[in-house]
């Protein structure tokens, strides 16, 4: 056994989780190309169940566009009895393959790496698949969406794979619905900083190299995952109800930052006494000196560029709570396709607007609002959401049901603030008391899971217990807005054919949030 089997086999003797079913009988056949998501045609594959990812990443030197060049070990188990089986990959080479420790053949077909093990997988048996000899150079920040999966900034590089582009940096099944636990282990220049998802568990110098190893023991979906390298600080920010506090930032922007950093504590217990206990081991906030042009959520270390920073405070403060809430929605509840991002998005932009009415920042935070207007309440906002309605689901599609893959309609207004009002919506018509506990529910329940805007809507039901089947299916997939419960008096607008809402949804929401 190699020291890498070893070591994987140790990490999965530890999580508990990762049990597997006895292995059955069945004719193999080739796993799906894909995972049917009609928002990503050609996302993910079927066949099987990823329980873990073990990423061995070396950067041979300390420069922020140095390649990364990595081998990989991925446990998984067996849906069916395979003959072969996919790994989305769009990445730099692939040298060889190994599963359960024998030669495969593979090959790559467009974004998909094709592999043939010697032997049929049977329904139910873990596997292991190692892969050598990948790679991924980063790229410097540009209007090209694709040069931040893997960008390059001063002080070093990072990752922000959401939503379809894990795979252009290491094999995987890139796709919410399959979640695994995680393994980084980076080999970087001796003065040379690493961080990941998750727990720093060892870290050691030795001949001039550092060798540091983080654990991300809780589920995760590759579209999350962060890697980066380079010069970084660590400011800590203490421990609250047992989850560690701990920002990462630029050298350059640390001392600017810590008066605004200072307040995720605060944050954290905003939340937490909302939604119920933080669901992994630590979090923080991640600032790089890069103009990316968005904040992103990934798994225990939210991404951010500097700019945020710039902003009023009723800007960048309600923005790090949307960020913070992804943890629990998106994060550790994840999506079973595409189409239920609203649950992702609708909800964290439901808690932003929660914090920053109570904190008086409602009418500040209007950079990407579409009329530029602020709304000093919650209801007033919720209002003016309301009477752009129709024109949202006529110009993006339905807030679960958006009219295609792309960004602008994926990452629309009527995702986030049309989710968020979806919500109201719900605590408008069961009231303030049973919304709670759905919400905490929720992400209770669903914990290390990807479930569906179908079983929101189930559980809603049963945790009110009243059938709200009927009442969300029209706000969640009709083609108008429905009557708003309480509030008879509000209208929608009247749709306009040509409102250029795509492209501003474009240029200010992508700018913002995923």
């Amino acid at each position: 056994m190699t020291v890498a089997s070893r070591r994987t086999a140790a990490l999965l003797s530890a999580l508990a989780a990762l049990a597997f079913a006895a292995p059955a009988m069945g004719a193999p056949r080739p796993g799906a190309a894909d995972l049917n998501d009609p928002l990503d045609p050609g996302g993910g594959n079927g066949g099987y169940d990823v329980r873990l990812y073990d990423l061995d990443l070396r950067y041979e030197t300390a420069d922020p566009g140095q390649a990364l060049e990595g081998d990989e070990t991925i446990v998984a188990r067996a849906t069916k009895s395979l003959s072969r089986f996919n790994l989305d990959f769009a990445g730099e080479g692939v040298s060889a393959v190994w599963v359960d420790g024998k030669r495969a053949r593979f090959a790559r077909d467009g974004d998909e790496l094709v592999i043939t093990p010697q032997r049929a997988l049977r329904d139910g048996e873990r596997f292991v698949v190692r892969i050598a000899g990948f790679a991924a150079t980063p790229t410097e920040p540009s209007d090209d969406p694709l040069s931040v999966v893997f960008f390059t900034s001063p002080d070093g590089s990072a990752t922000a794979p959401q939503p379809y582009y894990a795979r252009m940096i290491y094999p995987s099944n890139d796709h919410p619905r399959d979640k695994a636990a995680f393994r980084f282990d980076f080999d970087v220049p001796a003065g040379t900083d690493a961080v990941a998802n998750g727990v720093e568990v060892s870290h050691r110098t030795r001949g001039g190299r550092r060798h540091s190893t983080y654990v991300m023991r809780q589920p995760m979906a590759t579209q999350l995952t962060q890697i980066a390298v380079g010069d970084w600080d660590f400011t800590s920010q203490g421990r609250r109800r047992g989850v560690i506090l701990r920002d990462v930032t630029a050298p350059s922007l640390t001392a600017s930052l810590l008066p605004a950093l200072a307040l995720g504590p605060s944050q954290f217990d905003w939340l937490t006494e909302r939604v119920g206990r933080y669901p992994f081991d630590i979090y923080g906030t991640f600032v790089v000196d890069a103009d990316i042009g968005f904040a992103l959520e990934t798994q225990t270390l939210s991404l951010f560029d500097p700019g945020w920073f710039e902003s009023p405070q009723g800007v960048w403060d309600p923005t790090m709570v949307h960020e913070l809430a992804h943890q629990w929605f998106g994060d550790s509840v994840a999506l079973d396709e595409w189409s239920d991002l609203w649950l992702s998005e609708g909800h964290t932009s439901w808690y932003e607007f929660l914090y920053a009415e109570e904190r008086g920042q409602l009418e500040e935070d209007t950079t990407f609002w579409p009329d530029e207007q602020g709304y000093p309440t919650l209801v007033e906002l919720m209002r003016a959401v309301y009477a752009h309605g129709d024109q949202w689901r006529h110009d993006f599609g339905p807030v679960a049901r958006p009219s295609s893959g792309d960004p602008a309609d994926l990452f629309s207004f009527n995702v986030y603030h049309g989710g968020a009002l979806v919500l109201y919506a719900l605590r408008q018509k069961i009231g303030t008391r049973a919304f709670e506990r759905v919400e905490r529910a929720w992400v209770d329940r669903y914990e290390g899971e990807s479930p569906s805007t179908e079983d929101f809507i189930d559980l809603a039901s049963k945790v009110s217990g009243r059938n709200l089947k009927g009442f969300l299916r029209d706000w969640l997939y009709g083609e108008t807005t429905p009557r708003m419960p309480g509030h008879s008096d509000w209208e929608t607008d009247p749709v306009v054919e040509e409102s250029g809402l795509r492209a501003l949804s474009t240029s200010r929401v992508l700018r913002r949030l995923p």
